[in-house]
């Protein structure tokens, strides 16, 4: 006798090929009333893991502003569920749900998975999956805005230059998850992020601990011969889009003393912004390195980020 499928399965999961994304399932709640959408499938592609992402969002009634998250790792690692190991998870969690924000951590495929503009489709797929489950996830998919570290950084400051209006957008837009639909964002904090890879290609890597043999992460970015590379450089920079008008506000965040990418690095996009007619705060750490090591108030940083984002998310309005 044939047995029926439990009410639990979903006939949509059961097709072939795989759907390009997967609608939410119901939320978790916490004790503290903050709901919890796992592991959410944003977008699918062949031959590719899954892209995922975790939704948080605060006790009470919505719909609450969207604070994007994008992690770092040299678009060669990372996770979406950990920050930098100097950022505990608590704090930068508690932060965002405590100024009324929700947050959402993607991943993204890595760079030897694909490269560019692999990474910035998947954000531009994550903001629009964002937009059409809104309603389901408790969002408000009008007010986004994007917070990323330093592979991250460089990808937040794209999703806020690239629009579906610039003149890249048909290469760097993408069609991955939800097809089509609006992909700005009202926000970006980019926290050491890469802004000119051209001024990068003679920076030095710092070497790494007993002698690992680590790719360069950014010839495995760009992909391509060397003769092709640096016109690839110049596509996969956020210094390359960053004319007004109509550009979101930014806050830079970088140390001083950053032997990865240095603290040059976001006074050139700074100085972009200013001359483009953009709001742009550049903020120095004084004397820190990569990740902010060595600064003696990383909450303070925290709280800044989270702040800047309320503000121009209209956290509580």
């Amino acid at each position: 006798m044939t047995q029926p499928l439990p009410a639990a399965v979903d006939l949509a999961d059961m097709t072939w090929p795989p759907p390009p994304y997967r609608a939410p399932d119901p939320a978790v709640t916490d004790e503290h009333g903050i709901r919890h959408f796992d592991g959410v499938t944003y977008a699918t592609t062949p031959g590719f893991r899954p892209r995922l992402l975790d939704v948080r969002v605060p006790a009470g009634e919505g719909p609450f502003p969207v604070v994007i998250w994008i992690h770092g790792g040299g678009w060669l690692d990372g996770d979406r569920r950990y920050p930098p190991p100097t950022v505990p998870v608590e704090l930068l969690h508690g932060a965002v749900l405590e100024a009324g924000l929700a947050l959402v951590s993607i991943d993204y495929r890595h760079s030897l998975e694909a490269p560019f503009p692999a990474q910035l489709h998947d954000v531009k797929a994550a903001i629009r999956y964002v937009r059409k489950f809104a309603a389901a996830l408790g969002l408000d998919g009008d007010r986004i805005g994007v917070w990323g570290e330093s592979a991250g950084g460089h990808l937040a400051a794209l999703a806020g230059l690239v629009g579906p209006d610039s003149p890249e957008a048909e290469a760097l837009e993408g069609a991955h998850g939800v097809g089509s639909g609006e992909t700005g964002v009202l926000a970006v904090v980019d926290w050491y992020g890469v802004s000119d890879l051209v001024a990068l290609a003679d920076h030095p890597m710092p070497a790494m601990p007993g002698g690992t043999d680590f790719p360069d992460p950014y010839e495995a970015l760009l992909g391509g011969s060397e003769a092709e590379r640096p016109a690839l450089a110049r596509v996969a920079s956020p210094i390359t889009y960053a004319r007004g008008p109509g550009l979101p506000p930014f806050l830079l965040i970088h140390g001083t003393h950053d032997g990865l990418v240095p603290y040059s690095q976001s006074e050139q996009l700074a100085g972009a912004l200013a001359q483009s007619g953009g709001a742009v705060t550049l903020r120095p750490v004084e004397g820190a390195d990569h990740i902010f090591l060595g600064s003696p108030d990383i909450v303070a940083i925290v709280g800044e980020s989270v702040a800047f984002l309320a503000e121009h998310l209209a956290a509580g309005s």
